[in-house]
């Protein structure tokens, strides 16, 4: 004998479970929004309406960061099918925030005509605490991934000395002693 079925059921589907999910998601087409859930909006201090139809662009600290992540992500996810890094975002009030990103595209051999993406929030544990120039911000969101100068170097196409340059900017602003309290710092520990 079957279960009784519940006599009133919520309808659930996958429309309503994306604009439902507890994290960010937007779904993109050649790098502009083209929809987007509740989170998204709460995250980025917007509303939906506002983003959608909108270039990544507008959630990026500066059009430089844009183009340069833009152009990291294509052979990454080629390689592995999809793409994620923590960086430096920027809110609609203007708040720079850390924030974790990964995609997935439906054709891994055009990784930008169009794809699913996560932004998951991470300032509660994450405060962005100096004000970095586009270049430290990346450079950050690599040391706190724990890659080295050379790997950092190979990333981001500079020389690894360029890339120790930056990390004793960034431990001159954080005023630290050495890599181990930088890291600790751009961590928030």
């Amino acid at each position: 004998m079957a279960a009784p079925k519940p006599a009133a059921r919520s309808a659930l589907d996958y429309q309503t479970a994306f604009h439902l999910a507890p994290i960010g998601l937007v779904l993109a087409r050649e790098r502009i929004i083209e929809d987007c859930n509740e989170q998204v909006a709460a995250i980025f201090r917007c509303t939906r309406e506002s983003i959608i139809g909108q270039s990544f662009q507008v959630l990026y600290p500066s059009a430089d960061e844009f183009e340069r992540i833009g152009a990291r992500i294509p052979p990454i996810m080629t390689a592995q099918g999809s793409y994620a890094d923590d960086r430096i975002m920027k809110r609609a009030d203007g708040d720079l925030f850390w924030c974790h990103v990964t995609g997935r595209s439906l054709d891994r051999t055009a990784p930008h005509a169009a794809g699913v993406w996560t932004f998951e929030d991470l300032s509660a544990t994450r405060r962005v605490a100096v004000e970095l120039t586009p270049r430290e911000r990346e450079i950050a969101a690599q040391l706190v991934t724990g890659k080295t100068s050379k790997q950092i170097g190979r990333i981001l196409d500079i020389s690894s000395r360029t890339v120790d340059v930056y990390r004793a900017r960034l431990m001159r602003k954080y005023d630290t002693g050495n890599a181990t309290e930088l890291l600790q710092r751009l961590l928030g520990q």
